[in-house]
């Protein structure tokens, strides 16, 4: 008897980045500078939020779209910090924002659709676009300073285009879209039938100089599904909370597929996302800053053509010029080195390594003097 699986899912890995992370704890003496988890605690406030709940019994299923107190937290938060202008009954939360991207996938597209995803990115998003049958198409960057080329996706774009996904600030690489980048996107796609996800995590991490998001193009908006996370601003990384904004059309549909995948996200910790709305998390902006500045100093020093991250917290650093790929010089980095980086191969992006700060000053400090000495035996 021959048992056959679902074909998506068969050929879908596990993540390389993951893979590759457990590699560096199971090599005694390792230093890890590997996963994007803040080093910092969930302020106390969010805590204590979400302890009286318990204390509250609150227990039990909530809607299954969110709490409306929360839909409209959510909502007048968008709209005081981002100008953007969507009602609680076009917001959904989400088990992190990857559900958020799963359901707005899972929601757009069919069998052979094509989902544009600019490069370097995270290999989620191409995991994700294989899961739903659709075909991942990727759009190299890292011979125009991370910025999208505008002929480059015009070239991109066929008949089969259903969607592109944008990250800004990108994960590896710390790249925002600058304002003509945007621009030239959405004159291309504006009146094509092509949906944009944005992926904005990362937005409230930024540095230095303009932010914009391509959510900003109202015109656009029965096509944009906009995903943000309480992971990486407000350090819950571990509470798999996310949310999903999109015009009511596409909105009553992500719901179905929010519903059927998950029923809701749990019941008590929704008052501490109403907590983490409220709180400061300035000092976490300025502990990354000051983080960004120390390791882009250190590794301009060792002579590492490095382009300066403008928010997230990653390095993406070129080591083409070592004459190995980006997996052989990470594993021989850690074998010889012990210190861990992720392999650029990772990102769909070979010849470069992505080093994550936000570890402690300390691991960060000994992670690159090993970075250092290794560097000077090649």
């Amino acid at each position: 008897m021959e048992l056959t699986l679902n074909r998506a899912a068969a050929k879908v890995g596990l993540s390389g980045i993951r893979r590759f992370t457990y590699l560096v704890r199971d090599t005694p003496g390792a230093c890890a500078l590997t996963i994007g988890e803040p080093d910092l605690n969930t302020p106390d406030a969010v805590k204590e939020a979400a302890k009286a709940a318990l204390d509250a019994n609150d227990t039990h299923y909530p809607p299954g779209n969110g709490y409306p107190y929360l839909l409209q937290a959510i909502s007048e938060y968008e709209a005081r910090e981002h100008d953007l202008h969507y009602a609680p009954d076009e917001i959904l939360m989400t088990v992190g924002a990857t559900h958020a991207l799963y359901i707005g996938l899972q929601t757009i597209c069919n069998p052979g659709d094509e989902v544009i995803i600019p490069t370097p990115a995270f290999g989620l998003y191409e995991s994700l676009v294989q899961l739903c049958g659709a075909v991942p198409v990727t759009l190299p960057t890292e011979n125009n300073r991370f910025q999208i080329d505008p002929g480059q996706l015009r070239a991109a774009i066929t008949s089969k285009t259903k969607a592109i996904v944008l990250t800004s600030p990108n994960n590896p690489t710390g790249c925002i879209y600058t304002k003509q980048t945007l621009d030239a996107v959405h004159e291309i796609i504006k009146d094509l039938p092509i949906f944009v996800l944005c992926d904005d995590v990362y937005r409230t991490l930024v540095y230095s100089g303009e932010y914009h998001s391509f959510a900003e193009y109202q015109d656009m908006r029965d096509r944009l599904i906009i995903i943000n996370s309480f992971s990486k601003p407000y350090a819950m990384t571990g509470w798999r909370l996310g949310w999903c904004m999109a015009d009511a059309p596409i909105r009553e549909r992500l719901q179905v597929i929010l519903q059927y995948s998950v029923t809701s996200v749990p019941s008590f910790v929704q008052q501490a996302c109403v907590a983490a709305l409220k709180s400061d998390t300035s000092y976490i902006v300025d502990t990354f800053r000051r983080r960004r500045d120390m390791v882009y100093r250190r590794l301009c020093g060792m002579g590492l053509d490095v382009q300066e991250p403008e928010g997230a917290f990653y390095m993406f650093i070129p080591i083409s010029r070592y004459g190995m790929d980006s997996l052989t010089f990470c594993e021989k980095m850690l074998t010889e080195g012990k210190v861990g980086l992720i392999p650029g191969i990772y990102f769909n992006t070979e010849g470069y390594m992505r080093l994550s700060y936000c570890y402690s000053d300390a691991d960060l400090n000994e992670g690159l003097d090993r970075i250092e000495r290794f560097l000077k035996t090649l």
